[in-house]
């Protein structure tokens, strides 16, 4: 039971695991489509990072997106430097499980990418994502802008409505400004495409996100 709430609590800066220099090591190149998914990325594309349960099935759903470039899992919103999935699976980086989408905005709208983002999980479980429980299955919205942060404000409120109409209580994502983001281990990279019949936890509610979202 400690150990239970020690995952479901985010660590402090001084408790977390201390981490490395040495940077992850990834292949370049996307298992599904074959685009980079190291920087540099083409001039005008844009990056969009999500925190929405296991990363395995977050991914998918956004990397066959009309306007997606590319996407990859990793980490980000914690304090380890340069984590391995050991460790964030301790709850003790205070790191989250995300998803890096790298995006056309001249082909998909931010406010796209959100929709998909809110309808491909329950964003009011807190700590957890279905039977997946701990800090690294939060919610969470981390902004590349300013424009990405009110936009991504008001589709909370918009899509609060619609779950509240439906009986589904408070939205615990959190929405910060994005810091830096750590590639995760080669073998996580588009994992269900790789493993077409691995584990995938995610579960919407079912309650579509408003349209009329601004772009």
């Amino acid at each position: 039971m400690f150990m239970l709430k020690k995952k479901t609590e985010m660590p402090s800066e001084a408790e977390s695991i201390a981490g490395r220099n040495t940077v992850m090591v990834v292949s370049n190149r996307h298992y599904v489509h074959g685009n980079p998914i190291l920087e540099p990325f083409p001039e005008g594309f844009e990056r969009a990072i999500l925190g929405l349960g296991c990363f395995w099935g977050a991914e998918r759903k956004f990397w066959s997106l009309e306007g997606v470039y590319t996407t990859a899992v990793g980490y980000s919103a914690g304090h380890t430097k340069n984590p391995v999935y050991q460790e964030v699976c301790t709850g003790m980086t205070g790191h989250n499980e995300v998803v890096l989408v790298v995006y056309d905005p001249a082909v998909i709208r931010y406010a796209d990418i959100l929709r998909v983002f809110w309808e491909s999980h329950d964003p009011t479980q807190g700590m957890r994502q279905g039977n997946d429980v701990g800090t690294q299955y939060r919610s969470g919205i981390y902004c590349t802008s300013d424009a990405q942060q009110k936009l991504a404000i008001d589709s909370l409120g918009a899509y609060q409505s619609a779950l509240q109409g439906a009986g589904y209580s408070s939205i615990t994502t959190e929405i910060l400004p994005a810091g830096e983001f750590y590639y995760a281990e080669d073998y996580h990279q588009q994992y269900l495409a790789k493993n077409p019949g691995g584990y995938c936890g995610l579960g919407g509610t079912g309650v579509s996100c408003p349209t009329g979202l601004a772009a």
